[in-house]
């Protein structure tokens, strides 16, 4: 199968708050083997798609494992367990909680200083100098959809054509990643912007979905496509890129097929 160069630049407290976030659940009294399951979910997708995995991720799934292993254990055997000195020391879950919110507020303070980036260069332009400053609530900006988001609407895909994607595995299928590089392009130049889900509506066949999401996940390495949310978990929309009329002929002709 094609290896994706795709550099997966968020680390697995990125996914674990991301799937948080999806819950709509406070960090403190999330379901830690619910969380276990999902992050393993994203990890088995990955390893599908044959996407790197750093090892920081799979640390994290084994401390997700142990945790969730003590939460299974009776209550008479937990307080057992915790009579260990060394027990008693880290609390996994808790340490496991201390680092999602040291790292959510990291974040936040992060995305706080980016807008206040935005909103100086909004009052400094020329055109604003000598108006006064709109304090009225500004719209959610568009913004690039992550590796999980990504993942999420490939896992949508899979379910909705679950029934005709297992009928069609009885049969071999090689499919071109060249091939579903050359369909995304062509899509986008009938129209700027198509829906996520729309690349796969006519397909049947897991290996073309597969082959299609590789192949995107190329052309938005590349900078030949953009894949954009509008809100957080919201549909994805692909746009044309920043490299979209810059195709070079070897960058079709490099790619392999799946099978």
């Amino acid at each position: 199968m094609y290896r994706v160069k795709f550099e997966i630049f968020e680390g697995p407290l990125d996914l674990l708050l991301y799937l948080i976030k999806k819950q709509e659940v406070d960090i403190y009294q999330v379901n830690i083997s619910d969380l276990a399951t999902q992050f393993l979910e994203y990890i088995d997708m990955m390893r599908m798609l044959d996407i790197e995995i750093a090892g920081e991720f799979l640390v994290m799934a084994a401390t997700l494992l142990y945790i969730k292993s003590r939460e299974l254990l009776p209550v008479n055997q937990r307080a057992v367990d915790e009579q260990d000195p060394d027990e008693l020391e880290i609390d996994p879950k808790w340490e496991l909680i201390k680092k999602l919110l040291e790292y959510k507020r990291f974040k936040d303070a992060a995305l706080e200083l980016q807008k206040l980036e935005a909103q100086q260069e909004q009052v400094y332009t020329r055109e604003s100098k000598f108006q006064e400053s709109d304090t009225s609530p500004q719209p959610l900006m568009p913004f690039q959809a992550s590796i999980f988001d990504l993942l999420t609407a490939l896992n949508a895909v899979l379910k909705r054509f679950q029934t005709r994607i297992q009928d069609a595995e009885i049969i071999a299928d090689e499919v071109s990643i060249t091939e579903k590089i050359e369909f995304i392009l062509e899509t986008l130049k009938q129209q700027p912007v198509v829906l996520f889900s729309a690349l796969f509506e006519h397909m049947n066949s897991r290996m073309h979905i597969v082959a299609t999401f590789l192949a995107l996940l190329e052309l938005i390495r590349t900078g030949h496509v953009k894949a954009i949310q509008h809100q957080p978990f919201g549909e994805i929309q692909i746009h044309r890129g920043p490299n979209f009329n810059q195709l070079e002929p070897e960058f079709v002709t490099g790619h392999q097929t799946t099978n």
